[in-house]
């Protein structure tokens, strides 16, 4: 691997609203915390065009700024922010090893894991084209919703997430269609019955997506097929939720950290703490419930008091 191995104090791996607000505050409690910003630095938010419900926003704020923000306030406390991608662990024994890049060898004293989740989506070309315009294409009901009051869109899903998400626009939008990809739902009964008994609700069983249709810069409208009958038309709509579930970016730590059967780290509840003592979670990547910018920044602060009492209590 390395020639040359470094010694870290707080080692934060990832770059959203929880590791930010991480290294902010571990950085102001002298602990010298060093941030790998990942893949995708930002995290999920720097899809998101417009971020309305993070307080202390009068006027809005757009992902990547509040991003750039967040990295900035943490640097002015001396938070150590880099490039670069943590590839493989090891924490089998009481030194956390954490390999960035392949190649760089790190030995930290605690761990704060802020890698987030990834939403899925169907990857069709026209959807990833108006994903990327802001135009139209989402994969949170929650965030994104309020924009398109009383006007009418879809939703792709057949999970407890779809339904409730569904549930949510409909009390927003003026007509939800939601496209189920298969003949029978994945929700549980309950959700089922309450978006079947939501007027404004169309449920489609057995509907695939061809493409989502726009004017190159917003959506008009989604091309859908009956997979019963083959017959393919178009869903006039302004906005297409896409809520197949999330993929939480937890793979290289499989080895040492308890999973749920989904992949989101098992944390001990109401703390930051995972089963590797020293190794902290914050965010989306244990988080599958509420997945906000303002859930994950607190959690991110959770698991940097936690470090920090872990490494007083071993007397650093």
């Amino acid at each position: 691997m390395s020639d040359t191995i470094e010694k870290i104090k707080c080692l934060i791996i990832g770059s959203g609203p929880a590791g930010y607000t991480a290294a902010i505050y571990a950085a102001r409690a002298n602990m010298n915390p060093v941030l790998y910003q990942g893949m995708q630095p930002g995290g999920q938010l720097t899809t998101t065009n417009e971020v309305e419900n993070f307080p202390g926003y009068v006027d809005g704020v757009t992902g990547p700024e509040m991003m750039i923000q967040l990295q900035a306030q943490a640097q002015r406390f001396g938070a150590n922010i880099r490039d670069g991608w943590a590839t493989k662990v090891d924490f089998s024994g009481p030194i956390h090893k954490v390999w960035i890049n392949d190649s760089i060898e790190l030995h930290c004293e605690t761990v704060i894991i802020s890698t987030g989740a990834t939403a899925k989506y169907l990857g069709l070309p026209s959807e990833q084209h108006y994903l990327k315009m802001g135009g139209g294409v989402s994969a949170c009901a929650v965030c994104d919703g309020f924009f398109y009051r009383n006007q009418e869109v879809v939703i792709v899903g057949a999970g407890d997430s779809a339904c409730e998400e569904a549930h949510y626009l409909s009390k927003l939008c003026k007509k939800v269609t939601m496209l189920v990809r298969s003949e029978k739902f994945r929700a549980s009964k309950i959700m089922e019955a309450r978006v079947r008994a939501t007027e404004n609700i169309t449920i489609l069983m057995n509907h695939d997506t061809v493409e989502v249709l726009g004017d190159e810069q917003v959506v008009t409208g989604v091309k859908v097929k009956n997979k019963t009958t083959d017959e393919i038309f178009d869903i006039p709509a302004t906005g297409f939720f896409v809520a197949i579930g999330h993929q939480p970016n937890t793979g290289i730590f499989k080895d040492y950290i308890s999973l749920d059967e989904t992949g989101y780290i098992v944390n001990t509840p109401g703390t930051s703490k995972t089963n590797v003592e020293g190794v902290f979670v914050a965010g989306d990547a244990a988080d599958h419930v509420y997945r906000q910018a303002i859930t994950a920044a607190g959690t991110g602060c959770m698991a940097a008091l936690d470090a920090e009492r872990y490494l007083a209590a071993k007397g650093h």
